[in-house]
């Protein structure tokens, strides 16, 4: 068996691959490995190589490609899974040296070591000028609880900070177990001291630090920033720095790499820049170098996938019969994401018709991933969503039922610390279609933009969202309705849900716009990317 390393590996990792009986390892280098992919059955690379799909089609024999490292950007997922080839890679493996750079730049924010520094090789004696402040006593707010948000917890707790943290992700008892208070986005910005993100970079991630958030958080707040450079809208930090709202930031990420010496954040003494180091230490390579090798011969030697980011091959002849149920359930897992309220405790599919005979462990994964991925770090698939989950403390469970209507149906049921959100869909002509949210018949598509709302069933809801949508320019591409048959209680009007398709996406002061009426209880986006039938 030939396994190709294309970038530099830590030692420890190439002997573990060279000790497998059979195989031949071919240690190379970025500008010279394409001459082995012809015969490579397995490729390892870090992050100089770009695997696209002329990369692929020059190694017909390939298996699986290892990704020494967390982001798999240079990795074409969907021409690798196309390819049949499954794709891991070694996430947390620099999730300490990530949370040490972390305390790192708060601790330098705190006491203005690079400006101090500067000062003093400069022959200045500036003692009075570089009055700082302790960590101690300060709250830190902690913006995703992965694997690195959990090393930043471990690492601020012996400073004596007041730690809380936001993650829609993790239940309050992990929270507990690991001694921080979880609360809301809105909560964090406004009681810290300090505000570090950790999150993926999504849809609703991106910009999550812009005029409107920066404003909440209190007056003196420094921002750090491991993560994802896009994750902070750079000119309202800088706004926020020049009006002295926000006292500083150390910034390791930026929204373009490298930012250029015309970044104007780069002109203010009260910013720390580091050109996207947090993970780069010699344990970490050592790390991430060892683990891909240890993944490698898992999968290759007894087929057991560890952190697998893209779908395994599977047999023709079953994913004819489950491929277009897979997609269902995803998709009704992002949908429930989307619309519950509250911190997931458990996820359970319901299956009713002949889809219910089959083996549908794949099918509840995609569930799951669904449910996970609106905003994990990791990429969540039916490969690792199962293991995500039970790192995040989530009961899954599947169950079957007869139903002499809605044949072949699968359902998402979402506990949350604030109820239970149940959507059911079905396949139609080969594409997922939404057919009931919490009990509700209510039949819509499960593709590009739509707006979910709970509302009464009273007069004039329906012309009041028209118009609305209509005032701030969104068309309404399809208008889906449904209602009880019957009130919660005597007297009281009836519970109705929508789901409107529009041509773009709605933006938060249009959603703002429709709870003003006050019968609309609820007004969510639930955006899809890709085609409904893919």
């Amino acid at each position: 068996m030939n396994i190709l390393v294309a970038e530099p590996l830590a030692a420890a990792g190439i002997e573990q691959l060279k000790a497998q009986p059979g195989w031949n390892v071919i240690v190379s280098n970025p500008k010279e490995y394409a001459q082995h992919l012809a015969e490579a059955e397995a490729l390892l690379v870090r992050s100089a190589v770009k695997v696209t799909k002329e990369v692929l089609a020059k190694a017909p024999k390939l298996r699986v490609i290892g990704r020494a490292g967390v982001g798999v950007d240079n990795v074409d997922l969907a021409a690798a899974t196309e390819a049949g080839v499954l794709v891991m890679n070694t996430p947390g493996g620099n999730a300490v040296s990530v949370a040490e750079h972390t305390l790192a730049l708060m601790l330098a924010m705190a006491r203005s070591i690079p400006q101090a520094s500067a000062s003093t090789k400069s022959g200045k004696w500036e003692k009075k000028k570089f009055l700082g402040n302790e960590l101690r006593g300060k709250t830190l707010g902690i913006v995703g609880l992965g694997s690195i948000g959990r090393e930043v917890v471990r690492r601020a707790r012996p400073f004596e900070m007041r730690i809380l943290a936001s993650d829609p992700y993790v239940n309050s008892q992990s929270a507990a177990d690991l001694g921080v208070e979880l609360v809301t986005l809105h909560t964090l910005y406004a009681a810290s001291d300090y505000v570090t993100l950790h999150v993926a970079l999504t849809q609703e991630t991106q910009g999550m630090l812009n005029d409107d958030t920066l404003a909440r958080m209190k007056k003196g707040v420094r921002i750090v920033n491991c993560a994802r450079g896009e994750l902070v809208d750079g000119v309202a930090l800088r706004k926020a720095i020049e009006a002295g709202h926000v006292a500083s930031a150390a910034l390791d990420v930026f929204q373009t790499e490298p930012p250029g010496a015309n970044e104007p954040l780069l002109a203010f003494d009260q910013v720390i820049a580091t050109p996207h180091i947090g993970g780069s230490t010699e344990e970490a390579q050592e790390i991430v170098g060892v683990r891909i090798a240890e993944q490698l011969v898992e999968y290759l030697v007894n087929g057991v996938a560890l952190n697998a980011v893209n779908m395994p091959p599977m047999n023709p002849e079953r994913y004819r019969v489950l491929g277009p149920y897979i997609n269902l359930a995803e998709r009704l897992g992002a949908f429930a994401a989307h619309i519950a309220t509250g911190n997931p405790r458990s996820v359970r599919l319901v299956y009713s018709g002949r889809i219910g005979d089959e083996n549908t462990h794949i099918v509840r994964n995609a569930g799951l991933a669904g449910v996970l991925s609106r905003s994990m770090a990791a990429r969540t698939n039916v490969v690792n969503a199962m293991q995500i989950a039970g790192d995040r403390g989530l009961t899954v469970g599947e169950s079957r039922e007869a139903r002499p209507v809605l044949n072949d149906s699968v359902r998402v049921e979402l506990e949350t610390d604030h109820g239970t959100t149940s959507v059911e869909g079905a396949v139609v002509l080969n594409r997922p279609r939404l057919m009931r949210v919490d009990g509700i018949a209510c039949e819509a598509t499960l593709d590009g933009h739509l707006t979910f709302l709970k509302n009464q069933d009273v007069p004039g809801v329906i012309g009041y969202i028209g118009t609305v949508l209509g005032q701030h320019g969104v068309n309404i591409a399809n208008f889906s309705l449904g209602r009880r048959e019957a009130p919660a209680r005597a007297g009281e009007p009836l519970e109705a849900v929508a789901v409107v398709e529009t041509d773009g996406r709605v933006a938060d002061k249009v959603l703002h716009a429709l709870l003003e009426n006050p019968a609309v209880k609820l007004a969510r986006p639930v955006e899809f990317g890709g085609q409904a039938g893919e």
